[in-house]
């Protein structure tokens, strides 16, 4: 298990667009992924529990990864949260 702490540099923060690429980023691996923001804890496969976050731009989040491609779905996450 692999987890990171990551802020969100895309400027419109997590609404509906970039969520849904998140979930497509996220979906590729094979790897439990869990998107954690102050006390929740969200599977960031699922486009329902990503939008109940409601992450705004510049909120730091926590990234965790686990299973066979864990270090690789992290590194492809990170890259999309931070890329502007």
């Amino acid at each position: 298990m692999v987890s990171k702490k990551i802020t969100i540099k895309i400027p419109t923060g997590l609404e509906a667009r970039p969520v849904a690429m998140l979930v497509q980023v996220a979906s590729r691996y094979e790897s439990s992924i869990y998107v954690e923001c102050e006390d929740k804890k969200v599977n960031a496969k699922s486009i329902m529990g990503m939008m109940s976050l409601g992450i705004a731009a510049g909120e730091e989040v926590t990234v965790v990864a686990d299973g066979e491609d864990e270090q690789e779905a992290l590194d492809q996450i990170e890259k999309y949260l931070t890329d502007k």
